[in-house]
């Protein structure tokens, strides 16, 4: 090594005196700096008892001689993954700095091999290992770097939603929980919209996964047979919720849960109801007002009016605004919680109580419904369970792990709030 480069008078080193120094406890207080042309030099002399050779630590931050006091952190340079952890406090990285995985070993004591053993989700750690790093990557607030990481790997790190490119209607609850779980699994969500036909948006999609540009894909919209397309064996998963209209005709348009609000307002004393409906294009509009009507008939209850609307506030304000004030309607099942909204509106208007005079009960539990005068009772449908189970399907089929049962049952509930209650003992307004 040429004079200087040892950064203590010049001298030479070898292992051999570097042994015999750890022997008399000198050696341990010298440590190595990688300098900017990469060269390894060694700085400073430490008191204290002596550590042995192999764990000489190293400094990341490319200056020579200033080591921590510039924030430079230390690596275990051990063999092995777990071979060489020590329980020693490391100082955090300068808060100018964003964190690194060589900073996150150095603050958890532990190679940077194990901590990318760790974020990349290998297992077969020890427990105490785990914890050690994952207290270190919350204490330093810790985010991998993807773009890093894909440039590395070759892997873009990103996943794709495809919706049709005109849609008016956006599964905001779905993405929701999908975008979620890609978040959870290190993954960057892009959504897209594919203009075209069936076979035009599975050719983009096809060119989307062979371009790299995202590992794998979630589509809402049908792209076509996936075997002819040849992407049976590639990470894409199709929820055949929705038609190219961004239409739900699978489990989403499941309209069941209109029993279940029959049935709670018949409890409260309710018989004559009005059910003010969704489109009829929509497949979720036709299952709602088919399951109403079936219920109502079996219940012995009385259908006074399916009022055709078009999922708008003002189809249900109209509804409510043109219903006879002596129909002897006690209670109104609205296609969603919007058209609720409009129905609640329209009877304030002409001067009629809610619920006092007549119950009304929506269906979505979107926020607004939990802040409206009167708040609205509804359906609630976890429909970000779904879209967290449709990216766990994605994720394992990219990651070619065993895939989780793709189950998209609805679980729904009830949630009663201000604008149902018992029906009325007269029968005028």
């Amino acid at each position: 090594m040429p004079p200087g480069d040892g950064g203590s008078g010049g001298r030479p080193h070898g292992p051999d005196r570097d042994h015999a120094a750890g022997r008399a406890g000198r050696s341990a207080g010298r440590r190595v700096q990688s300098g900017r042309r990469g060269r390894l030099r060694r700085y400073g002399k430490r008191k204290g008892p002596g550590l042995p050779w192999r764990t000489r630590q190293y400094s990341t931050d490319g200056r020579a001689g200033r080591g921590d006091a510039a924030g430079g952190s230390t690596v275990d340079a051990g063999t092995g993954p777990d071979s060489s952890e020590r329980d020693v406090k490391r100082p955090k990285p300068s808060s100018g700095k964003r964190p690194t995985i060589l900073d996150v070993a150095a603050h958890a004591g532990v190679s940077h091999q194990t901590v990318s053993r760790f974020l990349r989700g290998n297992g077969g750690m020890k427990p105490h290992t785990v914890a050690r790093i994952e207290q270190a990557v919350a204490d330093l607030d810790y985010r991998p770097n993807l773009v890093a990481r894909s440039m590395r790997t070759r892997k873009s790190n990103r996943v794709t939603v495809v919706l049709p490119a005109m849609t008016t209607f956006v599964p905001s609850q779905i993405l929701r929980g999908a975008s979620a779980e890609a978040q959870a699994a290190g993954y960057l969500l892009d959504i897209v919209g594919l203009e075209g036909d069936e076979r035009v948006r599975g050719d983009r999609v096809r060119a989307l996964l062979d371009s790299g540009q995202a590992e794998g894909v979630l589509t809402f919209t049908p792209i076509g047979d996936l075997e002819k397309l040849g992407l049976d064996h590639t990470p894409t998963v199709v929820i055949g919720e929705y038609d190219d209209q961004m239409r739900s005709h699978g489990i989403t348009a499941d309209g069941e849960p209109a029993a279940m609000i029959i049935d709670h307002l018949a409890s409260l004393g309710h018989r004559r109801f009005v059910h003010v409906a969704g489109s009829t294009d929509w497949m979720s509009a036709r299952k709602r007002r088919e399951v109403y009507l079936r219920t109502v008939a079996e219940r012995g209850l009385e259908n006074y009016a399916v009022i055709d609307g078009d999922w708008s506030v003002r189809s249900g304000y109209d509804a409510a605004r043109h219903l006879s004030a002596d129909s002897g309607v006690t209670a109104v099942l609205a296609a969603n919680d919007d058209v609720a909204m409009g129905v609640i509106r329209g009877f304030q208007d002409r001067g009629w109580r809610v619920p006092e005079d007549v119950s009304v009960f929506g269906w979505d539990n979107q926020e607004f419904t939990a802040y409206f005068n009167p708040s609205i009772s509804t359906v609630d449908l976890d429909r970000e369970a779904m879209g967290r189970r449709a990216m766990q399907a994605l994720v394992a089929r990219i990651r070619e792990e065993t895939e989780p049962d793709l189950h998209l049952d609805l679980d729904c509930r009830l949630v009663l709030r201000e604008s149902s209650g018992p029906a009325r003992t007269n029968h005028t307004f």
